[in-house]
């Protein structure tokens, strides 16, 4: 195949192809149809000339001989006899003649040797009928037999063998085309049937070259680049795809390449992003074990200072004391506050920076009774404010978790709805929990909610930063701390917490705690039906 006729095959589509298929598969019948049409043609032509042609005409001959030999053996009848009744088959065989004769003439009018030799039969049978049949028929008187001469006897044994040979030239002629036609009918059949057979060998070599060239131009660039692709998607990225078979097919493997090379470049930069973040995550992991190490250490190392200097200061105030005046013994008092306050803040960072340590525990926790240690420890504030429970009539779910950590984060939440209460008014704290369910996995939904001041939505964030306040330590008391260290409790147990701003009767806090690993959703929505 030439270079250029080569480029037009490459330009070929898929449907191109389909085209190109059905082209040759049409022209392959359509030639091998017009052949048979034309063979059945010429077939029933040739049947049809034997049938409604030669064979009648062959018929009408026999009748035509019959005749004639019927009036030749009425004369001799009638010349024996001398009766008329002798000449009734004579008159009936010319009219029988006549008739075979125009029968004859119609049917091989298309051929031309049949009918000279209908022509010499009846000019011969005239010429008979002339010299011989008429005038002896003339000669004889009715009832009155007479002898016939031997010389017209001869005469007119002459004149009808004649006749006879004629007869068997035209059976001869007419059988010689009955033959004919039958041959060239059987030919026909031979060559339509070859046909045949050559057509259906002809598609069937079509049909394979067909099937070889569609392998080669479609199926196998296909099976190609399935392979290919299948390769790609199994991680072998580096295994390039090369375009081959027709034109949408190499643009298909075109595009598959370029993506390949994009998820390449793609996973190569993901690589190497993950390596730095591994970097930075090893480095972020070394500076905060060292971060909570320093909290650690700097708070239970600044304890035994702070102690003293509250100490000292107290003892300075009882035995100098008379000896100060009041600005002296002020200064004192601020002294030990803030040794004291410092105290506290030390406290709570230290608490803050054992939250999610190796060392702490993981069992089954129930949260009712985390919520009951948590209240005890609030005891005296919650008498002192009248403070109202709310609990869930069916109780509270077990998890996994830390129970210290999980007392630490009820007694925060519920002591912050205490101590940020209205004016006059008892706080009411209601605890609820649901469960549900989401991409996450099943969980347990929990709330608390009271009928304190409440939180801007602007600080509604804010407030989950260490050492975070939104009032003077005049007002209320504390570090800072404990909505941080809800934060940091409820994600080591895996949940998230936030603040419901669409509550506006106090403040709703929510947070989610995954449930046990032998909890469906299913079993806690069961659990959770009335």
């Amino acid at each position: 195949m030439s270079s250029p006729r080569r480029r037009q095959v490459r330009q070929l589509t898929v449907q191109g192809w389909q085209y190109l298929v059905f082209a040759v598969m049409g022209v392959v019948v359509l030639a091998g149809g017009t052949a048979v049409a034309v063979l059945l043609n010429r077939t029933d032509q040739v049947s049809g000339q034997l049938i409604r042609h030669i064979q009648p005409a062959r018929v009408a001959a026999y009748k035509l001989q019959a005749a004639l030999r019927d009036q030749e053996t009425a004369v001799r009848g009638y010349l024996i006899a001398a009766d008329k009744r002798f000449l009734e088959p004579y008159y009936e065989g010319r009219q029988v003649e006549q008739e075979a004769s125009a029968e004859i003439r119609q049917l091989e009018q298309d051929r031309p040797d049949l009918l000279d030799d209908l022509d010499a039969i009846e000019l011969a049978a005239g010429s008979w009928r002339t010299n011989y049949a008429d005038p002896l028929i003339a000669g004889v008187d009715p009832g009155d037999p007479s002898l016939v001469s031997p010389s017209a006897a001869q005469q007119g044994k002459v004149e009808f063998d004649r006749l006879r040979v004629l007869f068997d030239v035209q059976n001869e002629h007419l059988d010689g085309a009955r033959t004919d036609a039958i041959g060239e009918l059987d030919q026909m059949r031979t060559w339509r049937n070859g046909v045949l057979l050559a057509m259906l060998g002809a598609f069937v070599v079509t049909m394979l070259l067909l099937a070889v060239l569609l392998r080669r131009a479609l199926v196998r660039p296909l099976a190609a680049l399935a392979k290919a692709c299948r390769s790609v998607a199994q991680g072998n990225f580096a295994e390039r795809i090369v375009p081959q078979g027709p034109r949408d097919i190499r643009a298909i493997a075109d595009d598959v390449e370029n993506m390949r090379q994009r998820i390449v470049e793609e996973l190569d930069a993901s690589r190497a992003a993950a390596e730095a973040l591994d970097v930075h995550a090893e480095e972020l992991r070394r500076s905060n074990a060292e971060l909570e190490q320093f909290a650690y250490v700097a708070s239970h190392d600044l304890q035994e200072p702070l102690r003293k200097v509250a100490s000292f200061c107290q003892l300075l105030e009882k035995r100098y004391g008379d000896e100060l005046d009041e600005r002296g013994r002020e200064y004192i008092r601020f002294a030990v506050d803030g040794a004291k306050r410092m105290q506290v803040l030390i406290n709570d960072l230290l608490t803050f920076s054992r939250v999610g340590r190796l060392n702490a525990t993981e069992v089954e926790v129930g949260l009712d009774r985390a919520l009951d240690s948590a209240l005890g420890n609030l005891e005296t504030s919650m008498q002192e404010s009248g403070a109202v429970i709310e609990r869930p009539a069916e109780g509270l779910p077990e998890v996994s978790g830390d129970p210290t950590l999980l007392t630490m984060l009820w007694q925060n939440l519920i002591g912050n709805a205490v101590k940020f209460r209205r004016a006059g008014i008892a706080p009411r704290i209601r605890i609820e929990c649901r469960p549900e369910s989401d991409d996450s996995g099943p969980h347990w939904a929990l709330s608390v909610s009271d009928n304190g001041i409440g939180i801007a939505p602007e600080f509604t964030d804010k407030v989950f930063v260490i050492f975070q306040r939104l009032h003077g330590r005049d007002a209320y008391g504390g570090t800072g701390i404990g909505l941080a260290l809800c934060k940091k409790i409820v994600e080591h147990h895996g949940g998230t917490i936030w603040i419901d701003t669409s509550y506006t009767d106090g403040t709703r806090f929510r947070f989610t705690l995954p449930a046990r690993a032998d909890d469906s959703a299913d079993a806690l929505l069961e659990g959770s039906a009335p």
